[in-house]
């Protein structure tokens, strides 16, 4: 027998008890078939030898926007502006650079009012940049976007008896005027202007994507949230990932959350859907786990709240410093709705992937993945509360309990982990983005990016769960460090579970898929993860990335 490639090297961690480490791994088409003395004496048509490197389990980011962020490398990056004057600067040079097109849009990306000595930019001067040109400035956080009088004039903002939509707000001054702060899912007004998205425009935004993430040892990747809502970018966004696989430009495997409003009211025979007949779906009765090995569907996302630093999640304590929305946040919709919709579509085979922030909205996420299970059992993958920002030691408790997955984003730590800090005070730091309880109470502890709030530079992520260190110094809830081989499980073993696909990946076994990660170091023993080079990255035994090329 012949194999289609061995692969070498210094080790290879493969995160499987009944064996723990190899120094070669052999594959046949896109899997794993054997390792050391079960492939000794085999040739193979290719080999990849890296003598000095340590292989894993190709790492998984369990949450992440993969369009979005592909399509704003085109746009200004307003994460590098330090102070106002830098970002009005960027916006005018944009619109110089589009020229005489009045509708040409002036797009951004990554503001954060931390870099801005907590001030937004003022709308009257974004005015006399833009004029009647359409602005959209995005927020880091993606729950909050900045824009101009006349892209307000363009979604009636500006009319008499405008009333905000549900789950969002066009924030006003206390005259009543716009700031241009648009939060939550008042955005969708805006986007509606910018949708839908073609396609072509699509693949090309997953090419760019796709390419970066395989530089950053990523094979796999949950996308929250497709089809519908703020976060889609057309009804059709799922031909789009299917194009890119066509044609060789998703170099990562897809799962795809279809957002909860992209699913409608479905029947069936009057036995189908737990013996009601009816629930929330897609046509035809496709559900999780429909798809390949390139793209598939996994849970349906959720909104439920909004994000820790605009002071837009539900919170149950006021948050310190901020006035806004009763100083407590808010959640998108009512509970009613949320339990009409979320049961519904529990029912038609979605498990839950709950956005849930603030310890208020983890309550409701909690009551519905409790009355979601017991009314019609557990699905092929578990349950998932999205980010599980400010969680109570009771909500760890009662998630365990539950048997459900959460995708704390430890990369959130260093970046804006003081700004969180601030956010809750000192009473409540300890319940930030929690990592040591989780894995200690049974919950999965799955790891993510949630890029492009954060890079998705995921060995800083992991160094960041195991150091918990803030970009000033501070320590951000110690007791809740992980180890390394905690945090590179995180991004493999968990990751998969948390997805149900441990079957197929997240540790190296024969019959898995061929997806590696290469390393210049072992990230189980390096001093600093992030400081570690991925030397390639392998999809299904074909190089997507090799920094040797």
């Amino acid at each position: 027998m012949k194999l289609d490639l061995i692969i070498t090297a210094r080790e290879i961690i493969t995160l499987d008890p009944a064996r723990p480490t190899a120094t070669s791994v052999g594959v046949i088409g896109e899997r794993i078939v054997g390792f050391d003395e079960e492939i000794a004496g085999l040739d193979a048509e290719r080999t990849l030898d890296y003598p000095d490197a340590t292989v894993t389990p190709g790492l998984i980011d369990a949450h992440c926007h993969t369009p979005w962020w592909g399509l704003g490398l085109s746009a200004i990056d307003l994460s590098k502006a330090r102070g106002l004057d830098e970002l009005y600067a960027l916006v005018q040079a944009e619109v110089e650079r589009l020229g005489d097109d009045p509708h040409a849009w002036v797009h951004g990306t990554g503001f954060n009012q931390s870099h801005h000595s907590g001030e937004f930019p003022n709308i009257a001067r974004l005015d006399e940049l833009t004029g009647d040109r359409p602005l959209y400035l995005r927020h880091t956080s993606g729950h909050a976007s900045i824009t101009n009088t006349a892209t307000l004039k363009l979604v009636g903002a500006l009319e008499p008896g405008f009333q905000n939509p549900t789950g969002g707000v066009v924030v006003r001054d206390e005259q009543g005027h716009p700031t241009g702060v648009v939060e939550e899912a008042a955005q969708g007004l805006v986007q509606a202007l910018l949708l839908p998205y073609a396609t072509e425009q699509l693949v090309g935004a997953l090419e760019a994507a796709t390419v970066r993430y395989a530089a950053e040892g990523i094979t796999s990747f949950s996308e929250a949230g497709v089809g519908g809502g703020w976060i889609g970018h057309s009804t059709i966004e799922v031909a789009a990932y299917q194009a890119a696989a066509e044609r060789g430009k998703l170099h990562a495997r897809a799962q795809l959350m279809p957002a909860l409003d992209a699913l409608h009211s479905i029947t069936g025979h009057a036995s189908d859907l737990h013996g009601q007949g009816e629930g929330n779906g897609l046509d035809l009765g496709i559900r999780y786990g429909f798809g390949d090995d390139l793209v598939r569907f996994g849970h349906v996302k959720v909104f439920m709240d909004g994000s820790l630093l605009g002071a837009t999640a539900a919170v149950t304590e006021d948050f310190c410093g901020h006035e806004n929305h009763g100083n407590r946040g808010y959640l998108l919709d009512t509970p009613e709705s949320y339990r009409e919709r979320v049961l519904g579509a529990y029912r038609a085979g979605w498990p839950l992937a709950l956005h849930a922030i603030g310890d208020a909205a983890i309550d409701l996420a909690l009551e519905l993945i409790d009355e979601a299970q017991k009314l019609y059992g557990l699905l092929q993958a578990p349950c998932r509360i999205e980010h599980f920002g400010i969680a109570r030691p009771d909500q760890v408790e009662r998630g365990a309990k539950l048997g459900i997955a959460v995708t704390p984003q430890a990369g959130f730590i260093g970046p804006i982990g003081d700004q969180m800090m601030d956010r809750v005070g000192a009473d409540r730091e300890a319940w930030l983005y929690r990592g040591r309880s989780i894995i200690d109470s049974g919950m999965i502890l799955a790891g993510s990016s949630d890029l492009p709030v954060a890079d998705n530079n995921l060995r800083r992520g992991m160094q960041s769960a195991v150091d918990r260190l803030t970009e000033t110094g501070r320590s951000l809830a110690a007791d809740e460090a992980i180890t390394p081989e905690d945090a590179l499980r995180t991004h493999t073993e968990w990751a998969a579970r948390a997805t149900g696909q441990i079957g197929d990946k997240g540790t190296l076994e024969r019959g898995k898929l061929a997806d590696f990660a290469v390393f210049s170091e072992s990230p189980v023993k390096a001093a600093n993860i992030a400081e570690i080079d991925v030397v390639a990255t392998v999809l299904g035994g074909e190089l997507s990335y090799d920094s040797r090329a």
